[in-house]
């Protein structure tokens, strides 16, 4: 199954996309911590990246679809993934479209937390003091939410205009909760576990 874990910057994307994908065995593909990995290792890709990433914009979709397209063809993909940060843009989804229909293949669900502006605000500071990302604060904040509004929120209406299942799932409230109202929505609306 592929599925897509779709939100804003502090919806909890990376926290609910990790524990679904363990749930359903399936792995948790993360464009940001890929990206941040790269920026880490100095590589050519990551020192393009960085810049952009600091500024809060999004990475030129070329490289971001690259770096995706090289991770779905590991094995452990072939059973499906689930997609955390990626796509987001319109262009991107394109190509992830093109990409799983060459593997016979399609997004399934696309997991939707939906989380009012000031829940993110409070989340994205809290994490700021954890991890000290350089882009958490609050004024790349609210350009990661202008970026998001322009070029990612479009990506949702890509999904649903294409007749793809989508999951609004409200991001507020306790963790394990949220986690279990994603699983109990896949498994009710979507495919099998384990099935493309």
């Amino acid at each position: 199954m592929i599925a897509i874990m779709f939100g804003p910057p502090g919806s909890g994307k990376g926290t609910q996309a990790s524990r679904v994908a363990t749930r359903l065995g399936i792995p948790h593909v993360a464009a940001g911590d890929m990206l941040r990995d790269e920026v880490a290792r100095g590589t050519d890709l990551g020192r393009e990246a960085k810049p952009i990433m600091d500024a809060g914009g999004l990475v030129p979709d070329e490289l971001v679809v690259r770096m995706i397209d090289a991770r779905l063809n590991q094995p452990d993909a072939s059973q499906g993934v689930l997609l955390d940060g990626y796509p987001r843009t319109l262009a991107q989804a394109t190509a992830l479209d093109s990409m799983l229909a060459a593997r016979g293949a399609q997004v399934a669900e696309v997991i939707s937390l939906e989380v009012p502006d000031d829940e993110l605000r409070a989340r994205i500071l809290r994490r700021a003091g954890i991890e000290g990302r350089s882009d958490d604060t609050p004024e790349r904040l609210d350009q990661r939410l202008r970026v998001y509004r322009a070029d990612t929120e479009p990506v949702l209406d890509h999904y649903r205009a294409a007749g793809t299942h989508i999951l609004s799932i409200d991001g507020v409230g306790d963790i394990d909760a949220i986690t279990d109202q994603i699983i109990s929505s896949i498994r009710h609306n979507g495919a099998p576990v384990g099935t493309a």
